[in-house]
């Protein structure tokens, strides 16, 4: 069973995700590889509140958005253009469609998935969810650049006026480092009514190669390993494709 982290599952935590981060600027690579790709049918996993499945769907894509955050699902299916997105409670293990061309996990996603079976799970899950040649493409920290290292409460606090809500002030601290896990905690104050709350989280931090391995393991082939344009040297960014020769689950090896 995976795991949802407050910080999307909480309703109130989850209605404040796109006004405390404003700016996704690291989704324009993934438009922009649909448009390379030329893909059609588009499975975006832990879509969260659906600013890359609504962009895509507005592009007149096919588009699956599945996340087992059901607060960050009501955020997402209460947007602007949100009928044209198919949207799924549940994770990749979940699914039944099997015509994707293209499967997404963006930001923290595949990170957050830590435990070694649900990871090996989640690549399988999406497998099945590829016509054969599909694509998959998700990005993962670079461990080399140590990014828990600028986790501090000094380093990332920060104060937002938000509108229908007023001033909610939060910042981030490690609270473990056991690696290849850290461990981490969010913290929101309300000003408007002193409230605070808190989310903990923990993420894997894999090296290029145990990627390469699971992707191998799982039945995908390593197609490419790029950068984030917006983030430079902070992430490696894997595009796989679906060894046609599988069919259905993965073969072993």
């Amino acid at each position: 069973m995976f795991v949802v982290d407050a910080e999307f599952g909480h309703p109130r935590l989850a209605a404040l995700y796109d006004a405390l981060v404003p700016d996704r600027g690291d989704l324009g690579a993934y438009v922009d590889l649909v448009v390379e790709l030329g893909a059609c049918r588009v499975l975006d996993v832990g879509c969260g509140t659906g600013s890359l499945a609504l962009s895509l769907a507005a592009r007149g894509l096919d588009v699956i958005g599945v996340d087992p955050a059901r607060a960050s699902l009501a955020v997402a299916r209460g947007k602007a253009g949100a009928d044209q997105v198919v949207w799924v409670d549940g994770d990749a293990t979940s699914m039944t469609v099997t015509d994707r061309d293209l499967a997404l996990m963006t930001g923290n996603t595949a990170q957050a998935i830590s435990d070694p079976g649900q990871w090996a799970a989640t690549l399988q899950g999406i497998h099945a969810c590829l016509q054969p040649g599909g694509h998959l493409a998700f990005e993962t920290r670079d461990p080399a650049a140590r990014a828990w290292e600028q986790w501090t409460r000094a380093a990332t606090r920060q104060v937002h006026d938000v509108p229908g809500t007023g001033e909610v002030e939060s910042w981030v601290e490690v609270t473990a480092v056991e690696w290849p896990l850290v461990s981490f905690r969010w913290t929101w104050r309300f000003a408007s009514d002193g409230a605070t709350l808190t989310s903990s989280s923990r993420l894997r931090f894999r090296e290029r190669l145990e990627v390469e391995q699971d992707l191998h393991a799982n039945g995908y082939e390593l197609v490419d390993v790029r950068g984030a344009p917006d983030r430079p040297g902070q992430e490696l960014v894997f595009l796989a494709r679906r060894r046609v020769e599988s069919a259905g689950r993965p073969a072993p090896g």
